[in-house]
């Protein structure tokens, strides 16, 4: 029986730190559904097409050096439904310090009232990561300033073409 697991997220971009989760959740699983969140309230930096594609790309060689599959999936609704149907019994949470915890716990407990038969595996992240985000890459980034440490070196050049505009 192939076990499955959901990873969610934004991925805008994808992050050093969202690998970290990745990696060690590939070890974890047979087959790993990253779950790029299209959310119609936000505007985001990169097109969801293309942090499709960057997922795809830094990821399938953690997922062939961990011999388990990984496949990128665009969902706008609620995050069980997408686990589900992505057929997961398990969605991945990293994080990061403290707050990350208060916050994911509470959205546990929420995804477990209304999909039971879906689990939550908190991994926690590396310490060489666990300061980075999204929204400060983003915000380092609108200000000219070089985000490499922080991503991959794919993720970088589509915030450097996405900031030229």
């Amino acid at each position: 029986m192939t076990r499955t697991a959901f990873y969610a997220g934004s991925f805008d971009p994808p992050t050093n730190g969202h690998l970290d989760i990745i990696r060690r959740a590939l070890a974890q699983f047979d087959r790993l559904v990253v779950g790029v969140g299209a959310h119609h309230g936000k505007t985001p930096l990169l097109a969801l097409e293309t942090r499709l594609a960057l997922i795809e790309e830094v990821a399938r060689p953690l997922a062939a050096q961990a011999g388990s599959e990984l496949e990128a999936v665009s969902f706008a609704g609620l995050v069980v439904d997408a686990a589900r149907a992505a057929g997961a019994g398990v969605l991945v949470r990293g994080l990061r310090d403290a707050s990350d915890f208060d916050y994911e716990l509470r959205m546990s407990r929420m995804n477990r009232s209304m999909a039971g038969d879906v689990e939550t595996l908190f991994l926690a992240a590396a310490p060489e990561v666990s300061f980075i985000s999204s929204t400060l890459v983003r915000q380092i980034a609108a200000m000219g300033g070089d985000v490499a440490a922080f991503v991959p070196a794919a993720s970088a050049a589509a915030i450097r073409a996405a900031t030229a505009r």
